[in-house]
């Protein structure tokens, strides 16, 4: 039987015809020889290559492709799972099984080719070739190329990655740029006041974090993993006992009224022995496990809070441009009820990023926080250093805020989750990173730990309790619950947390309601009013959605459903006066008229940025966020 395969060649190859769906999609157009690779995963079940006479080629991170052939017998599946190898499985929770899909089968199935995602993998690796041993490890990622969806506004602790990599100063990652200053301003709406700065950036990198993404992709790659690009996890495999076994991609080629078009593949089974969800914060497969499961209820934690960061990248005069410079600042634009913060860095060859936090749990439904960032760029201390520059590209992304105390129990039967789909962002330091990859490390130990040395995946639970992310998260467990009482009693509970408890403090504040739950009804507030657009320092919502190279196929079923088509004119536009309008960062919801003259709700579902947003702050939460075809959405390349 032909099986996957992998080799490198300088020689560029023609488009091999293959019916299945996978390695039909996973076509590659060049080889690199000057980068070797292990052989990939090679199971018995591969029925996907049976049909095919020649061997085809995966698509890399790059676009590039690769092949992996693995030459070496597996168990069965049975055997590797310990059920019987029947093929029906649930492709749904509480579903019945469906008709029978192409299939893969890994020794660790990872969702979410981020820095969780490929740290684990690259830990897995590194476990196998200390151990003498070989596990197969597959990343599966819906973004067109590893980083395509990454986006932080990044000042980059490198404690994780010395653990992980520590020749990366010698491996050339994209880390050079050096934190070189360290301010923190309150702003009015005229003025910047100097504050004494609450962090410690001393030996941190102002990094996109995009393009680390990508270099520890490749990284990843020459570990021997398998990673395929522009393929949407939509489902949750189980067996009959309902563990996990893997996940099942989308289909491809459905038109917008769910007929197949011409180019139809059915979605493809990947198989994992063990199962890590990396998908980031919100992700939609993980927030299902941790309902299934009841991995919140299972530690007790609270609810989790989100924040929406917007953020663009500026090309900037070389006058202007001090390379490692950080600013963060807290008031202006925002009121003292709407917890959030800004963001300036100087990166390098003349860029700055520039973002605007603001916390999901805010009240007023007129707010927009695409607006409130428009109006940041006027302020008199941040107007200077823009004017006369180049937006390069713009984006948005939710983060979690809700530190320890909202982390679900993380195991479950077949897996983890890791990474920001768990929630270890340290808010007061404003970072995650280090976090997020410092769990997908300890998930792979506790995996390998499980499929090899006969232990239990709950280790995954025990050593993050006694790792230095617990203790950094404790540290920081009452900073954002402390601002749910407003801005001034969370600055003095901060101080009081920082320079009196040190981050020791004997009792653990609660949040306050929902983010969904926390929107006022309209006739509670005012509308804003807010200015048009300059073109120069403010720009429209198509404008900078052009820059964020956003891209889907426009016929393909919306993968942002309403639960009750009926809400949003029967409550959402009634009452809270069509809020979704207006937290959506891509303008993906507008209320359009009818014939008739009444408002409808339009869903531009192809402005999509996959932030996430809509699915966490919707009062009712009427709408569901759902993967698109794989390869759509944002295309950042320096965020």
């Amino acid at each position: 039987m032909n099986r996957l395969v992998s080799f490198r060649s300088k020689s560029r190859i023609s488009t091999i015809s293959c019916s299945s769906s996978f390695y039909a999609r996973i076509l590659g157009n060049s080889i690199d020889a000057s980068r070797t690779r292990s052989p990939a995963n090679a199971s018995d079940s591969l029925a996907t290559l049976s049909r095919c006479s020649s061997l085809v080629p995966a698509r890399t991170l790059t676009g590039s492709s690769l092949f992996g052939f693995r030459n070496r017998s597996t168990a069965s599946w049975s055997n590797l799972t310990g059920h019987e190898g029947s093929q029906d499985f649930a492709r749904r929770f509480c579903s019945d099984a469906a008709a029978e899909r192409e299939s893969m089968e890994y020794d660790v199935v990872i969702v979410g080719a981020g820095p969780a995602g490929l740290s684990a993998a690259i830990r897995l690796k590194q476990l196998c070739g200390e151990k003498g041993v070989d596990l197969s490890v597959c990343v599966v990622e819906k973004g067109a190329e590893v980083g395509a969806h990454i986006i932080s506004g990044n000042v980059f602790e490198p404690r994780a990655l010395d653990e992980l990599l520590p020749e990366w100063k010698k491996e050339e990652a994209p880390i050079s740029v050096s934190v070189s200053s360290d301010k923190f301003w309150f702003l009015t709406k005229d003025r910047a006041f100097s504050l004494p700065s609450p962090f410690d950036n001393k030996n941190n990198y102002v990094i996109s974090l995009s393009q680390l993404v990508r270099w520890m992709g490749s990284k990843a790659e020459e570990y021997g993993v398998e990673i395929y690009p522009g393929f949407a996890a939509s489902e949750i495999l189980c067996d009959d006992n309902g563990s996990v076994i893997g996940i099942g991609t989308n289909d491809m080629g459905v038109a917008k009224n769910g007929s197949k078009k011409e180019n139809f593949q059915r979605g493809v089974a990947l198989k994992g022995r063990v199962t890590l969800f990396a998908e980031g914060c919100r992700g939609s497969l993980s927030e299902k496990i941790i309902k299934k499961y009841h991995l919140r209820e299972k530690r007790n934690a609270q609810h989790q809070t989100y924040a929406l960061g917007i953020k663009e990248v500026w090309e900037i005069d070389e006058s202007k441009h001090q390379p490692g410079a950080v600013i963060h600042t807290l008031g202006w634009p925002l009121d003292q009820k709407t917890y959030g913060g800004s963001f300036l860095y100087h990166m390098s060859e003349r860029q700055v990023a520039i973002g605007l936090v603001v916390a999901l749990n805010y009240k007023n439904p007129y707010l927009s926080p695409y607006e409130e960032f428009q109006k940041l760029k006027h302020h008199p201390a941040i107007k200077p250093i823009l004017e006369d520059g180049t937006v390069i590209q713009y984006g948005a992304r939710t983060l979690n805020e809700g530190g320890i105390q909202s982390v679900p129990y993380p195991v479950f039967p077949g897996g983890a989750i890791i990474g920001c789909s768990a929630g270890f962002l340290n808010v007061p330091k404003i970072k995650g990173t280090h976090t997020a990859m410092k769990s997908g490390m300890l998930a792979a130990e506790a995996a390998f730990g499980t499929l090899l040395e006969g232990s239990n995946l709950d280790s995954y639970w025990t050593t993050l309790q006694n790792s230095w992310v617990w203790e950094e998260l404790h540290k920081a467990h009452n900073y954002r619950p402390a601002f749910d009482h407003g801005f001034i009693p969370g600055m003095a509970i901060s101080a009081v947390e920082h320079y009196l408890f040190r981050g020791k403090s004997p009792f653990t504040l609660k949040h306050g309601k929902p983010d969904h739950e926390a929107t006022n009804v309209a006739r509670s507030h005012s509308p804003i009013e807010y200015p048009k657009p300059d073109g120069v320092l403010s720009f429209d919502v198509p404008t900078s959605l052009h820059r964020s190279n956003t891209n889907h196929d426009h016929d393909q079923p919306a993968h942002l459903k309403l639960r009750d088509p009926e809400i949003p004119t029967q409550l959402n536009l009634p009452e809270y006066d069509g809020p979704e309008s207006r937290y959506c960062p891509a303008r993906v919801y507008e209320y359009v008229p009818e014939e008739s003259g009444q408002l409808k709700l339009q869903i531009n579902a192809q402005n999509c940025l996959h932030c996430k947003a809509c699915d966490i702050k919707d009062p009712k939460q009427n709408i569901e966020w759902t993967v698109p075809e794989g390869g759509g959405g944002p295309g950042y390349s320096v965020m």
